[in-house]
């Protein structure tokens, strides 16, 4: 990790430095919620493959980083957008044309196993999943387990319960852990020595941030550490998990980011009219992403309209009477 004081980064720079083809990698957010998605859309930009991702349960930037043709591979809970993809289009369609491998996890699961990866723990047990098919049903084969030393030999292991006082409790599940190569996360404010806040419901960012070997965090405000330091008790992920830091307002549009601005249901509502036709999204590629050089110009044709449209109430931390069907 960069032990130096000074972390800010331009996005481009940082993800050229830290996401390589093929590496294993994890993106911070939950459905709509602060997804990374100015991280996603520069990924996509710089047209990286092959990669190995991990998602809590996430919407909008998995199923564009399926639908770019970035992933390879995906440890996920739930892939979806809501109302307005009850399970992500892309991300369906890549699963059933056999172009992704997906293993699967309850949500406690993948919670568990970032905390893992967190703790320094190779796992940790657990009671969900059992009598389910994601015991049963494993995404990744033995060959390709043995083929890549970051992907554990079993997908989980069902234990005796070494305890056995506690006779109701016969059996446990061991979940691996997961130690991404690089975990990208959104946040409302951080400053340039890495020191992050995240307001409103964290999910598993936080797990997933202190499990990864390399961290870059993109942020609403960039903040003096003095600042920071003021409600220290509100900062959750200390400077030296931090590798990058990138000053990247609007950084989660169109998904929302609580006490900044809500998620935008008409670009996820035309989103998933692209999505849904093969030759619809590659045009939707080369205009919105391809088309633009960064994220300022990708706002810029979204439009002020929408923005001004989802921006938060300073008393509620969403949109007050926003149309959100």
């Amino acid at each position: 990790m960069n032990k130096g004081l000074e972390k800010v980064m331009d996005l481009s720079a940082a993800i050229g430095k830290f996401v390589e083809n093929g590496c294993h990698m994890c993106i911070g957010g939950f459905t709509v919620n602060r997804n990374p998605m100015a991280a996603v859309y520069e990924i996509i930009r710089q047209r990286k493959k092959n990669l190995h991702l991990y998602a809590h349960s996430n919407g909008q930037g998995v199923d564009e980083l399926v639908g770019a043709g970035c992933v390879d591979k995906l440890e996920i809970a739930y892939g979806g957008n809501g109302k307005f993809a009850s399970t992500c289009i892309r991300f369906k369609r890549a699963v059933q044309n056999g172009d992704l491998l997906v293993e699967d996890y309850s949500n406690y699961q993948m919670t568990l196993r970032f905390q893992a990866g967190a703790m320094g723990l190779p796992y940790l047990p657990v009671r969900s999943s059992l009598g389910t098919d994601i015991v049963n049903k494993w995404g990744f084969s033995r060959e390709i387990r043995t083929g890549d030393p970051k992907i554990p030999d079993d997908k989980l292991i069902v234990a005796d319960n070494p305890f056995n006082k506690w006779a109701d409790v016969e059996k446990i599940v061991l979940v691996p852990a997961i130690n991404p190569d690089v975990t990208i996360i959104h946040v409302q404010k951080a400053d340039s020595q890495g020191t992050v806040s995240i307001e409103g419901l964290p999910m598993a960012d936080v797990e997933q941030a202190k499990a990864a070997q390399y961290l870059i965090v993109t942020c609403e405000q960039l903040l003096e550490p003095d600042e920071m330091k003021k409600q220290s008790d509100m900062n959750q992920i200390p400077h030296f998990c931090v590798d990058a830091v990138v000053h990247m307002p609007w950084g989660a549009y169109p998904t929302a980011c609580y006490n900044c601005y809500d998620y935008d249901p008409v670009y996820l509502n035309n989103y998933g009219k692209f999505a849904s036709d093969d030759q619809l999204y590659r045009e939707y590629l080369d205009k919105f992403i391809h088309g633009t050089p960064h994220h300022e110009a990708f706002l810029e044709l979204a439009g002020m309209d929408r923005l001004n449209a989802v921006k938060a109430d300073p008393e509620r931390g969403y949109a007050v009477n926003l149309d959100r069907r």
